[in-house]
């Protein structure tokens, strides 16, 4: 594709800063003029908005060939989201795997940056999974495919791809559904890659998701292919339970999903966290395989957590034997005021730390 580029100095000097890092040919190869998302978005008309993501609007689209595409619209200039831009942009173009979103352009042109990828019709799985009357499309069958899919995507990304990515933000709205409701795991803003045998990072700015982080990364900057690990275990108890971590609603000595989980899994009344509509699809021994891989996901320890690689051998291996998880890690962090004007339900939140403490 030809690029048609009219932005500024500061947007020139983006684009070149990309591609610097992609090659020119393979910048230009995957640039789309604004112009054309401009009419592929009927001008990112409201009536085109398919929701809110972490750094601003994302837009449905039809390109000239009738190509629908989603368009992600960065809402600020702002460094932080600059960098951003620039990192999933440059990572995701260098990603290809059948559980990862799928990257078809991008647009730099004044103050405007946009990504365009590939539309996915059955949107983010919180949409389904967290929704009373829409949760019951999700079988059991459909919801062990969204969780192998899953732990593919992440293998991928920490072992099988010539980078090693940490994701550093995965959740429940960041995986998108195909149309057979295959995963697709998407947003790599907060994504970084690991040098060699680099093991783990320290970061003074912490960005992530109230529910899903894990409890060093947290508190102390640390991450790892570990914490993609304790966020894969905290989505997969969602999934198979139907409940939401970070909006779970007990009795105060249990107020979100993991401390439920292990006292009920402590208590040998496990089978109670079985999502109703799961019923009479459901395999009981199964389930708690399952419940068992995603508590072990979710330790306090790093160390004591799986591999991703383990996580697939496991969740295919019906004859192998688990071990018995511990307490799992459980902390508390403080909305911020962002957090509570955002909340409409959605996965998405943004936290900022403060005074996280483990009990």
């Amino acid at each position: 594709m030809q690029v048609q580029y009219t932005g500024d100095h500061n947007g020139t000097d983006f684009y070149q800063h990309i591609q610097g890092a992609i090659s020119r040919r393979k910048a230009d190869e995957f640039y789309i003029n604004l112009e054309t998302i401009q009419v592929a978005t009927n001008n990112f008309s409201d009536a085109n908005m398919l929701g809110q993501g972490g750094f601003g609007p994302v837009y449905k689209g039809t390109l000239g060939d009738g190509k629908e595409v989603a368009v992600k619209r960065l809402s600020s200039c702002s460094e932080q989201g600059t960098e951003e831009f620039t990192n999933e942009v440059l990572l995701i173009l260098k990603l290809q795997h059948k559980n990862l979103v799928r990257l078809l352009g991008f647009c730099i042109d004044g103050e405007e940056k946009l990504l365009v990828y590939e539309f996915m019709p059955n949107s983010s799985l919180d949409v389904i999974l967290f929704d009373p009357r829409k949760r019951a499309q999700f079988s059991w069958r459909k919801r062990l495919n969204i969780v192998n899919g899953i732990a593919k995507g992440i293998l991928y990304l920490h072992e099988d791809s010539r980078l090693r990515i940490i994701h550093r933000d995965l959740k429940a709205s960041n995986v998108l559904l195909d149309p057979d409701m295959n995963p697709k795991i998407s947003d790599f803003g907060m994504a970084r890659i690991f040098a060699g045998s680099e093991g783990e990072a320290n970061t003074a700015r912490i960005v992530g998701t109230y529910g899903y982080m894990a409890p060093e990364y947290a508190m102390e900057g640390l991450y790892s292919i570990k914490s993609d690990v304790f966020s894969f275990g905290v989505l997969m108890l969602e999934i198979i339970t139907g409940r939401r971590n970070a909006a779970f609603h007990k009795p105060k000595n249990a107020p979100s999903l993991l401390p439920y989980a292990w006292q009920q899994w402590n208590e040998g009344n496990a089978l109670a966290l079985m999502d109703p509509v799961l019923t009479d699809t459901s395999d009981p021994d199964e389930f708690l395989r399952y419940l068992n891989i995603g508590l072990l996901c979710v330790q306090e320890d790093p160390f004591d957590r799986p591999t991703m690689s383990s996580v697939v051998v496991m969740l295919k291996g019906e004859n192998i034997s688990l071990r018995q998880p511990e307490r799992p890690a459980f902390s508390v962090g403080r909305f911020t005021d962002d957090y509570q004007m955002k909340d409409n339900n959605s996965s998405s939140n943004r936290l900022t730390i403060s005074d996280i403490l483990p009990r």
